[in-house]
This record gives structure tokens, sequence and C-alpha cells, in this order.
């Protein structure tokens, strides 16, 4: 019997049982369905990850308090990184560019009968090129808001369209830890970062901040979150890095373990990756069960389909089929079940790898890899798994199966 029409008796025989043939493609089905959409949503978590620390700025480093050690074994970190390091940073490291100093708490902010709880940001001038960030009207801290400790405000584009519509903000008061701020611009729409809404959120000069809202809590000057740093271009990243580190040290008077971090814009974002990158892998892995299980369905039907085809391999066997032609007409039932249920599933994991592309800020992407090895997994898995009960069915006496029948 040639291979097409052992094909044409498989398709036959599935179709003649719809519904049993559907049920045992089930699991193939959810199991690529789930490969796929995994696959595809944790790419596209990745480039969100990327997306946003590209639009940190370019060259950019950061500095912030605690060792990588140390913030593996404590919240409670440090309060030695100052204003006076951004300041020394930005005087005697030759190969930076700008460095904008940042100190952030989570305040309740109030505007007439509207109140929040949001992020303010207290920083300083150079904030706005550093981290790139635009205004859309109005304009940022001044070098003389800082000075003078000034009650100005910028706001981000979400909290300002929160708080007052389509009117102008520029000259409105709000209130935050009831202190008065008079809104002085808004900033153009940024998008999150690593969860947090850079939208969302009020930036006020860093002196401000440290005396009228947060007091200071470092007995070595006002204490930051982090200092954002650019070098001149990218060929000084590695020599700003070391200059800086090198600087703190002196600075700090640091002799053991440093008591500051300093990353590159790259290395965030590579730890951001292998962690969506090994998140992906795992549920792609756990997905990926869900093949084995379809698997042991087909394998379960097709030792039924022996059992209940006893007096047709018998017949056949009887009239000059071989051993072989047994063994090729349920294994190519078994395979045309698992590459139907992977085509299936693929189309599924497919569409919900572009609804979720459409209705979320992930940027998901169906990979051709994954569907490829998706489906070609399905197929492998229904062969696999379809060996025994074609086996058995092959090795079937003719005169016993036609006995029994």
């Amino acid at each position: 019997m040639d291979l097409f029409e052992s094909t044409r008796m498989a398709v036959k025989t599935l179709t003649a049982n719809k519904l049993r043939s559907t049920l045992t493609m089930l699991g193939i089905i959810i199991g690529n369905a789930s490969v796929i959409a995994m696959i595809g949503i944790g790419q596209g978590a990745q480039k969100l990850a990327s997306e946003q620390f590209e639009s940190l700025g370019p060259n950019v480093l950061f500095v912030s308090p605690g060792s990588r050690q140390m913030r593996n074994r404590t919240f409670d970190l440090p309060r030695t990184l100052v204003w006076d390091d951004a300041k020394a940073i930005a005087a005697q490291v030759p190969s930076v560019k700008e460095v904008a100093a940042q100190r952030q708490s989570q305040l309740p902010i109030v505007y007439r009968n509207l109140n929040t709880s949001s992020l303010v940001v207290g920083t300083t001038p150079e904030f706005l090129s550093v981290r790139s960030f635009d205004m859309e009207r109005g304009r940022f801290i001044s070098q003389q808001d800082v000075e003078r400790n000034t009650q100005v405000a910028a706001l981000g584009a979400d909290l300002a369209t929160r708080f007052f519509g389509n009117r102008d903000p520029i000259g409105q008061e709000i209130r935050i830890s009831g202190t008065t701020f008079r809104v002085v611009g808004v900033l153009q729409a940024k998008g999150a970062f690593l969860g947090n809404n850079q939208d969302d959120a009020v930036y006020v000069p860093l002196t401000t901040l440290a005396n009228r809202l947060t007091g200071r809590n470092s007995p070595y000057g006002l204490d930051l979150t982090f200092i954002s740093i650019t070098a001149k271009d990218e060929a000084s990243i590695p020599a700003a890095e070391f200059q800086v580190t090198n600087l703190l040290r002196l600075r700090h008077k640091i002799t053991t373990e440093d008591d500051f971090t300093v990353q590159t814009q790259k290395d965030v974002l590579q730890i951001v990756g292998t962690v969506t990158g090994g998140l992906t892998i795992m549920l792609a892995a756990i997905a990926a069960i869900s093949l084995v299980v379809g698997g042991i369905g087909i394998m379960n039907i097709m030792l039924v389909s022996v059992t209940e085809r006893t007096q047709e391999i018998g017949l056949r066997k009887a009239i000059g089929a071989s051993q072989q032609d047994i063994l090729i007409q349920f294994i190519i039932e078994a395979v045309i079940l698992s590459a139907a249920g992977g085509l299936l599933g693929t189309a599924i994991g497919v569409g919900g790898v572009v609804l979720v592309g459409a209705f979320t800020p992930l940027q998901a992407g169906v990979s051709p890899v994954a569907i490829a090895v998706a489906t070609g997994v399905s197929g492998g898995i229904g062969l696999f798994f379809g060996v025994v009960p074609a086996r058995q069915a092959a090795k079937l006496d003719p005169i016993v199966a036609l006995r029994s029948a």
C-alpha cells in the first residue's frame, strides 16, 4: 500500500469519529497555543524593557546607594550617596557630560477637591537633558529654583490631565504634603519605566523636597535616591564608569565593599533581559507539559482504536497487508492528529499574541522559530506516542484477530 492511500484511509477513519478526534487533539491544541503565546508575550516584555531603557537617554549611567551584594541582603541601604557626590562627579570626571541628582518619595498631592498619592521627584535642571525628557508646555526647574528652595513644580502628563483636564495648569497651585507649589510646566508623555509611570509624577527642586517636604536623613549631606550621569559619548562609558567608581571610593574612604553601585544602561538592560528571558523559558516549559499530556492522550486513544478495530486489522492482514502497512497506517493517524492539533493551537496562540499586542503596552510578536518548533514538536510527539499502539496493531495475528472479532 502506498503512502498516499494510507494517508487517505487515515483521514477517512479520523473524520468518521469527529468528536473523539477533536477531544484527542485538545491537549496538543492547548499546548501549542500556550507555548507560542508565552514565548510571544515574553519577547514582547523584553522589547518593552529594551525600549524603556533606551528612552532613558543615550550613554546614561546610574549611581545608586548600596552595593549589589548589600541590595540582596537588606532593604535598609546606606545614606552615604549625597548631592556633594553628584557635584564632585560633574566637576572632576572628564568623561562625564552632565549629572542629575535625584531624590524621590511617594507623597499625597491635592488640587482643590482632587487628591492622589504620586511620586514626587526632587531633582536639578540637568535632569531634563540627562533623562531625555521634553517639555509640553511651560518650563522645567531652573538653577535659581534649586538655589532659592522655590516652591514650584513640573507635572507629568498623566497627572496634569487628571487634575486639570483640558485646562492650562500653568500658574495653578497644588498642595504636596500640605505645602503649596505653583505649577510652572508640564512634561511630554514618557511612559512607564520598570512598573513606575513617569507621567504620574511631580518634579520639584531637589532642595525644596529635602527642606520642606521630606527632611534630611543623612549626616553626610543631602542624600539621594540615585544619580543619573551622561557620558560624553558611547566610547566614554567604560571610562566614566571606572572614574566615577574611583572618585566615590576616595570620597567615601572605602577600603572594602563599596557602599554604592554604578551601572550602565546596558548593564541594567542585560539584567532585565536575563530575568525576562528566564521567565519566558520557564513559562514555555510549563506550557510544554500540555504537549506531553496531549501526546499521552493520543497514545491512549490509539490503543483504544486498536482494540476497536481488531477485526479490520485481521481482515487487512488476511488479504495481504504486511506488518509495515499496518504500522504506517496507525502512525499516520497519530501524526495527523498531532499535526492538526498543532496547526489549530498555533492559530489560537498567534491570535492570543495579536490580542495582547493590541490591548496592552507589550509589543508581543509572533516568532516564526517558535511556530516552527512548536508545530514540529507536536508532530514529533504524535509520532513518538503513536509508535506503541501502531506496533501493537502490526503484531496482531490475523487468525486470532478474526476469531476474536
